[in-house]
């Protein structure tokens, strides 16, 4: 029996369950209707239970998605959606740059704080180009990285890494040497180890790390940088095939075919909508937006309100922020984090939670310590999918490496939860302070052959090069 992940009511209600609590409601009263009536608890790492439920448990589960949302929420005014209350909560709100925005290419070291140059600084320039072709680079990398250990456990990635010496990791993941009893106990994420092991990479596998950079270069392309919310979703039916969507975007998908239009698209059962995929659609406002942030937050906001709400919102804006600053060239990697910070309403979870990871970051020197902390913070409350603990666990690999490239992405990835989208984000924001492909360690980017594999749009085969350049044209677009 066909078991579709991520839309069915019954695998929804639990997650919803969990989301109440967490932005303020009271669904105390909801949750034992569900329980006393033997409704499942929500699917732990897939995106659908392992049976069937009967028909009248799933017409139950749609009335009580529906209460759900009907519920009021006691953090509404400290967690907005909407972009103008936002702003009217950060008084830090970055200045809009206008035309003076520009690309850079030495990266001095800040007053008080250690430069975030992987190297010496070149001897020219990098060009715009260098700059994102760096950061397309630093994404594919840190995602290819962290997919063979994607939904294992934290415990289960240190151990397969130490049993072939890669501990603290240093290149990429491989099942030579390891030993079959632990492979049994925790086999590799099933879709990726046959592209994504050392041994098996053979240019950069299609994710949707990749697909979304590639789809919001087609929404600039399309419609330039005042696109709408609803310019993206028509792009998507357009490019983007349902089975290649997640969590929050399957479900905006699904509420597209049914004739809901943003930003209901986001809202209507939709317990995903503060997990990470508004997040690492943001990539492309940050580079075509080099310092200006606010205007990065703002595209991303845009494209965010198609699938997400509040925190989910927030991670897509700090995101876009902290990389617009990064492009350029101008700041290391903790003004770029705390400049995406001024973006995102300081009383939120998600700035809660990136501030407390800073801190560890800056507090302890083993990184294992770190991740120790943040997942006795938040993997009790959290599913590793959600968007505040994996922000968290972003900015605190990239404050602890320094912003050095391999160290970010290996602490990206260490830190478990959602490893393949921690280590692209953390990637891009890495790749983009290195400035220059070259850069970038051989052991890293030569195995992907400058060549994306992709369904989406004309893109299968292209080179990182090429991409660069596309994304340069849309930079100066209005």
């Amino acid at each position: 029996m066909l078991r579709l992940t991520w839309v069915q009511p019954e695998d929804l209600i639990g997650h919803e369950l969990r989301q109440a609590t967490q932005d303020g409601r009271q669904p105390s009263r909801i949750a034992s209707r569900w329980k006393a009536a033997g409704g499942p608890q929500a699917p732990a790492t897939a995106g659908a239970s392992p049976t069937p439920t009967s028909r009248y448990l799933r017409q139950l589960a749609e009335d009580l998605l529906d209460e759900l949302a009907d519920l009021p929420s006691a953090l509404a005014d400290d967690e907005p959606t909407d972009l103008e209350k936002i702003r009217s909560l950060c008084p830090e709100w970055p200045p809009s740059c206008g035309q003076s925005c520009r690309w850079g290419g030495a990266h001095p070291t800040e007053s008080g704080t250690p430069s975030a140059r992987v190297s010496a600084p070149a001897q020219t320039p990098a060009t715009p180009d260098q700059h994102l072709e760096s950061a397309w680079l630093g994404r594919a990398v840190g995602c290819l990285l962290g997919k063979p250990v994607e939904k294992l456990p934290m415990e289960a990635i240190r151990q397969l890494a130490k049993s072939t010496g890669n501990w603290p990791l240093t290149t990429y993941l491989t099942a030579r040497g390891v030993p079959e009893d632990l492979l049994a106990a925790h086999p590799w994420n099933r879709r990726s180890a046959k592209t994504s092991l050392a041994e098996n990479i053979d240019g950069m596998p299609e994710d949707d790390d990749l697909n979304y950079p590639l789809l919001n270069l087609l929404v600039l392309q399309r419609h330039g940088k005042t696109f709408t919310t609803t310019d993206v979703a028509r792009t998507w039916l357009d490019e983007l095939p349902a089975g290649r969507t997640f969590t929050a975007e399957r479900i905006a998908y699904r509420n597209l075919l049914t004739g809901l239009e943003p930003p209901h698209t986001a809202r209507h059962r939709n317990p995903f909508r503060e997990w990470i995929g508004a997040l690492i659609r943001a990539d492309v406002h940050g580079w075509t937006n080099p310092g200006d942030p606010a205007a990065a937050a703002e595209q991303a906001h845009r494209d965010a309100t198609l699938t997400h709400t509040a925190n989910g919102v927030y991670a897509a804006m700090f995101t876009a922020a902290t990389i617009a600053t990064a492009a350029t060239g101008e700041h290391d990697v903790h003004t770029c984090l705390r400049t995406g910070l001024t973006v995102v309403p300081p009383r939120s979870r998600l700035a809660r939670a990136v501030h407390h990871a800073i801190q560890l970051a800056r507090e302890h020197d083993d990184f294992d310590t770190v991740v120790d902390e943040l997942h006795a913070t938040h993997a009790a409350d959290h599913h590793w999918v959600h968007a505040v603990p994996n922000t968290a666990l972003i900015a605190a690999a990239l404050t602890h490496a320094n912003g050095d490239f391999s160290g970010s992405i290996c602490r990206a990835v260490s830190g478990g939860w959602d490893t393949d989208s921690n280590g692209a984000t953390a990637g891009s924001i890495a790749g983009l302070l290195a400035a220059d492909p070259a850069a970038l360690p051989d052991h890293w980017t030569a195995p992907l052959k400058n060549r994306l594999s992709t369904s989406i749009g004309d893109f299968n085969g292209t080179g990182f090069d090429t991409l660069a350049h596309l994304t340069h044209r849309e930079t100066h677009r209005s």
